[in-house]
C-alpha cells in the first residue's frame, strides 16, 4: 500500500509538471502503460498472501483510475493553453487601418467605347465585332471599292498577301453581316474595333486606331432616321444642348453620303479657335447605304434600303475629355489614365 500511495503522489506531480502534449503522453505510458508502473504493480499480486489480494487489487484499480482522469485534465488544460497561443498568434488588430489597394482605371477609349455600345443597344443593336485580319474582297471590294477605283488611293493598307490584310476601317464586319443575314430584315448592328492605315503618326493622326460603325437595313429607311439617331447619339455623348448638322461628301459604300458635325463644345456653337470660327466639329460620316453593296449581298435595293454610319472613337475621346493629342492614348504613360474616373 506504501508502493501504491508513493507512485500516486509521484505521478500527480509529474503530471501536473507536464508541459507539452508529447510530454503528458510520455507520462501516460510511465504509469499506464503495459510496462508502466500501475501495470508492474497488478504482477506484485501473485506474490501477496491470499487476504490481502482483493483490497490491494481494488486500490490499485482506483489509482489507475485517477492517474487517468488526472492525465484527462491535463490534456484538456495544455490543449486549452495551445488554442490561446495560436489564436493570439493569429490575432488581428482592428484598430489598425486595412491595407491600401490602388485600384486601377478604365482607358478613356476603353470608357468611350462602353458608352457607345450601351447606348445602342439600348436602341436595338446588337454588337457585332470581326477579326483584325480580313480578305481583300470584303474590307473593299463588297464595300463598292473595286481593284481600280480611286478611293484605294486614299488609303495605304497594311497587306500581308495579295489576298489578306490588317483593316483599314471596320466596315469589313458589316460586309460580313449583311451576307451572312440576307435576306433577313431588319438589320441594326454596331461594329467596334481597331482599324490600321499607313498613316504616320502626329496629334491627330495614327497607324492604329478604333472605330464604331453603324449598319440599319430595312424598308423605307430615310436620312431622317439617320439623323436622329445620331442626334440622339451627340446628345448622350456631349449633352443635351448640342446639335448637328449633315453636309454633302462622298464615300464609296453610301449614297448619297454627309459629314456629320456637333456643336463645338468649347464655344457652344459661337465660334472659336477649336471649331477654326465656324461653331462646328466634324464627328463622323454616314450616309444611305449604296445599292452595290446591297446587291453584292444578296438584297434587293428595290425592296430595302438603310443608312451606315462610321465613328471614330478617339476623335470622340479627345472631344469628350479636351484631349489634344492622340498619342496619349497609346503612351501608357499612368498619369494620363489616372485623370479618368473609374467605373465599377
Amino acid at each position: 500500500m506504501e508502493q501504491i500511495k508513493t507512485i500516486q503522489n509521484e505521478a500527480f506531480e509529474s503530471i501536473a509538471n507536464a508541459n507539452s502534449l508529447s510530454e503528458l503522453n510520455e507520462k501516460r505510458i510511465k504509469y499506464l502503460g503495459k510496462k508502466g508502473a500501475i501495470q508492474a504493480l497488478m504482477k506484485e499480486m501473485k506474490s501477496l498472501p491470499k487476504e490481502e489480494k482483493p483490497a490491494f487489487g481494488a486500490a490499485v484499480n482506483v489509482l489507475k483510475q485517477e492517474v487517468g482522469q488526472a492525465i484527462e485534465n491535463r490534456k484538456a488544460e495544455l490543449e486549452q493553453i495551445e488554442m490561446d497561443k495560436k489564436i493570439e498568434s493569429e490575432k488581428i488588430d482592428i484598430t489598425l487601418p486595412g491595407r491600401s489597394f490602388q485600384m486601377g482605371n478604365k482607358h478613356p477609349l476603353r470608357i468611350v467605347q462602353e458608352e457607345l455600345e450601351d447606348l445602342f443597344v439600348g436602341l436595338g443593336y446588337q454588337i457585332i465585332e470581326g477579326n483584325d485580319i480580313v480578305n481583300d474582297e470584303y474590307c473593299f471590294e463588297r464595300a463598292n471599292i473595286p481593284k481600280d477605283h480611286p478611293a484605294r488611293a486614299m488609303q495605304d493598307s497594311l497587306y500581308i498577301d495579295p489576298e489578306w490584310l490588317l483593316r483599314t476601317h471596320t466596315t469589313a464586319i458589316q460586309m460580313a453581316v449583311l451576307e451572312e443575314s440576307a435576306p433577313l430584315l431588319p438589320i441594326k448592328v454596331v461594329c467596334p474595333g481597331k482599324v490600321y492605315r499607313r498613316d504616320d503618326d502626329d496629334a491627330t493622326h495614327s497607324h492604329q486606331f478604333m472605330q464604331m460603325e453603324g449598319l440599319v437595313i430595312g424598308e423605307r429607311v430615310t436620312l431622317s432616321d439617320l439623323k436622329g439617331t445620331l442626334e440622339f447619339m451627340a446628345k448622350k455623348l456631349f449633352g443635351e444642348d448640342k446639335k448637328i448638322r449633315f453636309r454633302p461628301s462622298y464615300f464609296p459604300f453610301t449614297e448619297p453620303s454627309v459629314e456629320v458635325d456637333v456643336t463645338c463644345h468649347i464655344c457652344g456653337g459661337k465660334g472659336c479657335p477649336t471649331c477654326k470660327g465656324t461653331g462646328w466639329i466634324e464627328i463622323l460620316g454616314a450616309g444611305e447605304v449604296h445599292p452595290n453593296v446591297l446587291k453584292m449581298a444578296g438584297y434587293d435595293p428595290n425592296v430595302c434600303n438603310g443608312f451606315a454610319f462610321g465613328v471614330g472613337i478617339e476623335r470622340v475621346a479627345m472631344l469628350k475629355y479636351g484631349i489634344d493629342d492622340i498619342r496619349h492614348f497609346y503612351t501608357n504613360d499612368q498619369r494620363f489614365n489616372d485623370q479618368f474616373k473609374r467605373y465599377e
